[in-house]
């Protein structure tokens, strides 16, 4: 199976972040196995979903990880142009969901796994493929825990995010919460029998908006856009009609940090205000719902020059989005970005990933497979 080929099947299973993942788990799996790679499947505490990790060479020698996410974000606007879950070729332009975000750099990846092992790697390549990435990074913390069992510490990890073929040194850190007020219902009527859950949610809101302001006049890191940290109320629901004391209320929000900064404390001034609400008679629920660090490799590392040589561009200092590289790192990993496509193209109808796109990140691992092999 060529690239080609090999995306056709991978798109071809929605496996929508948050829901079971065997069959394209599997697939990936037989696959590998059938070019003679080493597989292993890691099921998560969830029970219904499994990150995936193989080796091409040796496993007792330090060598790279690429790494991926098997899964991506719904498809359900009705303005895509064909079936999302199907893959349509125009051309150099691939559609389908995950194209680009990621499954490209999965193909791209898989279809290099017979070359690999014709090299005979005198240093592994390792590939790590993860669950629930789109919804917060959760699968892969399980994965990186089982690490040391799987091979030797590693030179450094890709992180396959689509960046168009340039490697990429940072990215923010992200956290994301819900809070819930719970008050008490009743007619509208009699507002002073009840807890207007909503009204009260205004305090927690006013909070998040104060900080959002606030962040903007700094700290500042200039490699990234905006130069701040940030904060933002994405989500509130609560009521059920106009005339009914609304006795739930919640507010989904998030936090995007600088290198530096840890970015979960900058929900902190929320979550203290939403919970400063219990001595007016109110419930508060503050459930934590995703969170990663930021990615800040040196600007100075090998795993820089590497990319930089294999690229022939010098990597850039930093983008918007997250990936679990932050995490690699936190674990001890140098990680850099670099996988094909462009990112504003993903999570929309008609995405898409050019043919070239492929070609090209199929030649840089077989590239690093090279090196490997030296």
């Amino acid at each position: 199976m060529d690239v080609f080929d090999i995306l056709d099947r991978l798109v071809a299973f929605p496996s929508v972040a948050g829901k079971p993942n065997g069959d394209i788990a599997s697939w990936i799996a037989a696959h590998l196995a059938q070019h003679g790679a080493q597989v292993t499947l890691l099921p998560g505490p969830e029970g219904d979903r499994s990150n995936l990790f193989a080796t091409i060479g040796p496993t007792d020698v330090p060598g790279y990880i690429l790494s991926g996410h098997v899964d991506v974000v719904p498809a359900g606007e009705p303005q895509w142009c064909s079936a999302p879950f199907a893959l349509r070729r125009e051309g150099e332009h691939l559609y389908g969901r995950g194209t680009t975000d990621m499954k490209g750099f999965l193909a791209a990846a898989l279809a290099a796994v017979p070359h690999l092992t014709e090299l005979r790697l005198a240093r592994p390549i390792h590939l790590a493929f993860s669950y629930d990435e789109e919804v917060g990074c959760r699968g892969v913390p399980h994965l990186i825990a089982r690490l040391p069992e799987l091979c030797a510490k590693p030179l450094g990890v890709i992180v396959g995010e689509p960046s168009g073929m340039r490697a990429v040194r940072g990215h923010k850190g992200k956290a994301a919460a819900r809070v819930t007020v719970n008050g008490r219902s009743g007619h509208s009527s009699r507002p002073d029998l009840g807890l207007n859950a909503i009204h009260a949610m205004a305090a927690a809101l006013g909070a998040a908006v104060s900080e959002a302001e606030r962040l903007t006049c700094g700290p500042f890191d200039p490699a990234f856009e905006p130069p701040y940290s940030s904060l933002q109320a994405g989500v509130v629901t609560g009521g059920q009609s106009v005339n009914i004391i609304p006795d739930t209320c919640t507010l989904d929000l998030e936090a995007r940090a600088i290198p530096g900064v840890d970015p979960a404390s900058l929900l902190a001034p929320v979550r203290a205000r939403a919970e400063a609400l219990a001595v007016d008679g109110f419930r508060i629920e503050w459930t934590p719902m995703s969170a990663y660090p930021a990615l800040s490799l040196p600007q100075d590392s090998s795993l820089a020059a590497l990319l930089a040589e294999l690229t022939g561009e010098a990597p850039l200092a930093a983008v918007s989005y997250g990936t679990e590289a932050g995490l690699y790192q936190a674990a001890g990993f140098d990680a850099i970005i670099c996988g094909p496509g462009d990112i504003g193209r993903a999570h929309k109808p008609d995405e898409y990933i050019l043919a070239s796109e492929l070609a090209a990140c199929q030649r840089l691992i077989e590239a690093l497979g090279a090196r490997c092999a030296a």
